[in-house]
């Protein structure tokens, strides 16, 4: 079996960690510290608040852009449901929009029609699905006009570029993952990103009890930390994260040429100065195809995933909750057609060749 992900451990990463051991300070401390200076240099951000994970650095985006109750934020449905989860955490009500049928990001004018309509938006979270940026100057232009806070998922976007800037602090603030399955990982962490001193500022005390010296608080916080342990992981797969990106674009780039001249599948794009770092290499499968299509992969010995199953407002959760199938049409058939496929930098050439011939092989 091929698997779908594969996360890379080395030496460094079980020499820092033993490191944290011997020291005795395993939870927040000097590697915490360290990993959230890395990785925000990495990401060509000025300011960074790393936490728990990334729903928890969503959680605390929001909150430090003033997200409070009461408050309504665009979001796609087309993502992790921590996304809009994150959202409620708030108090505030998530309001879907439907996403671009070919980056399945977020569309901006369906963005846009929301917030002719609706009053009380005070934020949009656009999501860069499986690595891809979103359109951000549209995104930008439509915060300007209609002053609402945009924040970045970009859990799934290790230094994925928007017209060479990485995405993470493009807009107000962002908030990355360190879970298992990511591009790099901590087994579990976060960070928020961000260029606002004030936004930064805020993430650090809410993610820390709201805490301003050691026994004293002037505002609700949590505690979201990341611990020692986690972070020396982090920081080895700090040293690595360049590469990785750089083998899972090539692994991207073979797929697609193998495949581009299949009918019953669609590649992903990339669209022209966007720099897609592939979390995840989503075909769409036609023609109704596709469940046929992933037992075939399955039996055939290539690990693949559905990415995502079923729109956000569709989850029992968010039918008690009141929301109503047919909100976002275009996401609604994209979740009935995408599958994942491995393009992790694990991949020899050999399993590149294998996966593009097993495919060619598919008989509809």
């Amino acid at each position: 079996m091929i698997p779908l992900v594969k996360p890379i451990f080395g030496k460094k990463e079980k020499q820092l960690i033993n490191e944290v051991i011997d020291s005795g300070i395993v939870a927040s401390g000097k590697y915490v510290e360290n990993f959230e200076k890395r990785f925000t240099k990495l990401s060509k951000a000025k300011f960074g608040a790393v936490c728990s994970n990334g729903t928890t650095a969503l959680n605390s985006a929001l909150l430090a852009c003033g997200i409070k109750t009461g408050d309504k934020v665009i979001t796609t449905p087309f993502t992790f449901i921590a996304t809009a989860n994150s959202i409620l955490y708030c108090g505030a009500t998530p309001i879907f929009a439907d996403i671009n049928p070919e980056t399945y990001n977020i569309d901006p004018k369906s963005v846009e029609e929301i917030l002719k309509k609706e009053k009380n938006v005070k934020a949009v979270i656009c999501v860069h699905l499986y690595g891809l940026p979103c359109d951000m100057d549209e995104l930008l232009k439509l915060k300007k006009k209609y002053k609402f806070v945009l924040i970045e998922d970009a859990c799934q976007a290790h230094l994925a570029k928007y017209k060479g800037k990485i995405v993470g602090a493009i807009a107000d603030a962002g908030a990355f993952s360190f879970y298992a399955t990511k591009n790099m990982t901590t087994g579990e962490g976060g960070i928020v990103l961000t260029n606002n001193p004030k936004i930064n500022f805020l993430a650090k005390k809410i993610i820390n009890h709201g805490r301003t010296a050691h026994y004293e608080h002037d505002m609700l916080g949590y505690n979201f930390r990341l611990t020692n342990i986690c972070a020396a992981m982090g920081l080895a797969q700090c040293d690595h994260i360049e590469e990785w990106t750089k083998q899972r674009i090539l692994n991207a780039k073979k797929l697609s040429d193998g495949l581009k001249d299949l009918d019953f599948l669609v590649t992903p794009v990339t669209p022209k100065k966007y720099t897609h770092v592939f979390h995840q290499y989503t075909l769409r499968i036609k023609k109704g195809l596709r469940n046929k299509f992933m037992q075939y992969l399955k039996d055939n010995g290539i690990g693949c995933g559905i990415h995502y199953p079923e729109v956000i407002y569709k989850q029992p959760l968010y039918k008690k909750l009141g929301y109503k199938k047919g909100l976002c049409p275009i996401a609604e058939q994209a979740v009935k057609e995408v599958i994942s496929i491995p393009v992790h930098p694990s991949l020899t050439n050999k399993d590149t060749d294998t996966i593009i011939e097993v495919i060619k092989g598919f008989k509809k």
